[in-house]
């Protein structure tokens, strides 16, 4: 990936990240100024712009530099202490020497029409990226139309190799890359196959997952959906790398469908969870992951086009990287929906205990759906506990129903887990306590949306009133299982009614209640 223009730059680095670039940077830069402007660029290039980043741009390794000087310095990269700090070009004060100050009256001149050239640079690229995205998104409801029209044949998948530079691999490549598939080189399995570790030709370590069970039918709507994978970037989304489908040259081997991804050196959210105890992580740490998994779903919902619900959302879908940033996978369940639509789907996707009641039940799919998953997995990383158990005798448990039992009995900070490390202050988990029971709330339309979970999660907002809910959902957890297994949607009518319950805290005040018809949701 090359960075062209301002905008993709800025999309791809954290606003945080940048306020420190301009903060460091926006300032004459002779003296001591100068090492805390490098020291700040240094720290964006060792985070976001090096190989193993979500998107490559080690070509790219100049572009800090340049938005310091020309974006973020209030004086330009025509400024002498701006040029000696950030470029190393020293500009003699020398006015004795003739030579000199010609040289200097070059250098100024050269600096001046990078200036412009930069100015015009930056405003013709995104004169371009304006009128591709408008284009871009003209296609999209061209595609839309066609869907509703059923000119597609009703695949609602669309082709994105014209904007996706996605690597294919041939199979021999692969076997090469992860040893003929060693065991040693595998770090995990489910019901869709297996992901091995293994290094491309150019050094770099990835993931490869291997779907099992496949027929060469399927490779037309694999492809479309691996390079809808490719075109979604984001800082908390999984980066694509390529992908393969190969026929098999043994009757044992079968056929091939693989994904590449960037490897992920923490593992997943739910090895750290439940697979080690010697290593809980930190609450600032899950914190961290729980803001950047809203993050890379909010993108998701709202920043992709077309919109994209995940359908299985999971602490095994949320992986870890070096620095614990979350990264969502597994988008292979992803669903397309045109703008503002409802889906009822006849194939139901998604995992016990995190898929919603609406979507499991009667098939019916929105961007809420996935909201209801990401308070499931929230409050498994408050609660330390899973989402589904089963007690001794054999009865299940949802970890939201037994969050709410505490939460409306006065007992939230309760759902923390005994022995966390770095425990936060009281109010700040009660706060997450109850977002996690709001979005993991059974009744759709009680959901937030996960551009206003983002909202809660990151500011001192209030949180809503959590309207009561309706009985418990392992009332109908066969149901759920039914569903869910038999890959269609089953029928269950309940004339439970809501009222709206109002949180006393006992460690900050709550705003007045709220009913679902305040218009927060809508």
């Amino acid at each position: 990936m090359n960075l062209t223009t301002k905008v993709e730059f800025e999309a791809l680095i954290p606003s945080t990240t940048l306020d420190d670039v301009v903060s460091n940077c926006n300032q004459s830069l002779q003296g001591s100024a100068c090492a805390s402007c490098t020291t700040s660029l240094s720290n964006l290039q060792t985070l976001y712009l090096t190989d193993n980043s979500i998107a490559n741009v080690s070509d790219c390794s100049a572009y800090p530099s340049i938005y310091a000087a020309a974006v973020a310095n209030y004086l330009g990269p025509t400024d002498e202490g701006t040029a000696s700090c950030i470029f190393s070009i020293q500009l003699s004060d020398n006015h004795g020497s003739k030579g000199k100050s010609e040289q200097r009256g070059v250098i100024l001149g050269v600096l001046i029409g990078v200036g412009v050239g930069l100015v015009v640079l930056i405003g013709g690229s995104w004169f371009v990226y304006r009128k591709y995205q408008d284009s871009k998104r003209q296609k999209g409801r061209d595609r839309i139309r066609s869907l509703e029209m059923g000119s597609l044949g009703g695949s609602g998948l669309a082709s994105f190799s014209e904007s996706t530079h996605l690597v294919k691999f041939t199979f021999d490549e692969i076997k090469e890359a992860t040893r003929n598939f060693s065991r040693d080189n595998m770090i995990g399995k489910g019901g869709y196959g297996n992901v091995y570790k293994g290094y491309l030709p150019d050094g770099s370590e990835v993931a490869f997952k291997r779907f099992k069970n496949c027929s060469a039918a399927g490779d037309a709507s694999f492809t479309h959906e691996v390079e809808v994978i490719a075109s979604v970037r984001h800082v908390n989304l999984v980066a694509l790398r390529g992908y393969c489908t190969a026929t098999p040259t043994t009757p044992l081997e079968g056929h091939q469908r693989i994904i590449v991804c960037d490897l992920m050196k923490n593992g997943s959210l739910h090895d750290h969870l439940f697979d080690s105890m010697e290593r809980r992580l930190s609450w600032p740490l899950r914190q961290k992951i729980a803001l950047g998994t809203a993050r890379g779903l909010a993108y998701l919902h709202y920043g992709a086009q077309p919109a994209i619900i995940h359908r299985d959302i999971k602490a095994s879908n949320i992986l870890l990287d070096e620095k614990f940033e979350a990264k969502v996978a597994d988008f292979g369940l992803a669903k397309f929906t045109p703008e503002g639509m409802t889906h009822l789907s006849t194939r139901v996707a998604g995992t016990k205990g995190y898929v919603a009641p609406e979507y499991a039940l009667y098939g019916q799919l929105t961007e809420r759906s996935d909201v209801y998953s990401f308070g499931v997995v929230l409050l498994e990383m408050l609660s330390g506990k899973k989402a589904l158990t089963m007690s001794d005798d054999n009865q299940p448990s949802l970890v939201a129903d037994w969050a709410w039992s505490l939460v409306r009995n006065g007992k939230t900070l309760d759902v923390i887990e005994d022995g966390m490390p770095e425990l936060g202050p009281p109010e700040v988990l009660e706060k997450y306590v109850l977002i996690a029971v709001l979005c993991s709330h059974p009744e759709l339309l009680c959901r937030p949306s996960m551009d206003q979970v983002v909202k809660m999660l990151e500011t001192d907002i209030s949180i809503p009133s959590i309207p009561e809910r309706p009985i418990p959902l392992v009332a109908h957890i066969s149901d759920i299982e039914k569903s869910i297994s038999s890959n269609g949607s089953s029928q269950l009518s309940s004339s439970a009614g809501y009222r709206t319950f109002t949180y006393e805290s006992s460690h900050h005040s709550t705003s007045k209640e709220e009913g679902i018809s305040s218009g927060f949701f809508e």
